[in-house]
């Protein structure tokens, strides 16, 4: 009797970590708490287009940059920005639009910090960066993404967005030909029970 308890526990357990680093499976057993599903990842919306506008889970960064959750930063209908160049790790052409928004940026050719830094240097007051490579087999997991050892640090805060979720966004905006979407973040959805967050639907349950 205590061996099948002792199974049926570790079951449990096993499942829930399992989904909590799944992409964005945040279907869990009742009575868990959004806290214990996402730790330290945090959540923004889209309002704007339309076609976009569900709930996205971000990672912020692991060890450098500031933070989504202090009280400084607080972005009510925001305008997130794809760079140009979409890596963002040479001069950004599109300085003009990333000045005091938020850049979206495409992972690639050059570390998250430097990434970071750049979009910092023309204006930006935060940085989220995903895999937009449709073949990647990282598109449906989260990165940490972490300091280079570089002598730099950012001050503004860095989160990584699923993969998937980056190449439905700058899809749609393409197709759209709108050059930014509309967003609030941080979204504080503590006390919102996991199967009730508007999830991006090609994320899956």
């Amino acid at each position: 009797m205590l061996f099948c308890w002792f199974s049926l526990f570790f079951v449990l357990i096993h499942n829930v970590d399992i989904i909590s680093s799944a992409a964005g499976n945040l279907h869990m057993i009742d009575g868990t708490s959004i806290h214990d599903v996402i730790g330290g990842d945090i959540f923004f919306e889209i309002v704007d287009p339309e076609e976009l506008e569900y709930t996205y889970r971000l990672r912020p960064a692991k060890d450098f940059g500031g933070s989504f959750n202090s009280n400084k930063f607080k972005v009510q209908h925001g305008i997130l920005v794809p760079t140009i160049p979409r890596d963002a790790c040479t001069k950004i052409r599109n300085y003009g639009d990333i000045r005091g928004n938020i850049a979206l940026i495409e992972r690639g050719e050059c570390s998250f910090l430097a990434k970071t830094l750049n979009v910092e240097k023309f204006g930006a007051i935060a940085a989220i960066i995903t895999d937009t490579n449709p073949d990647s087999t990282e598109s449906e997991h989260y990165i940490e993404m972490i300091h280079d050892n570089s002598s730099s640090d950012a001050n503004i805060p860095a989160g990584y967005l699923l993969g998937k979720n980056g190449q439905m966004i700058l899809s749609t905006l393409r197709k759209l030909k709108q050059g930014y979407a509309i967003v609030n973040v941080p979204v504080n959805l503590t006390f919102t029970p996991p199967q009730l967050i508007n999830h991006p639907p090609w994320l899956g349950w």
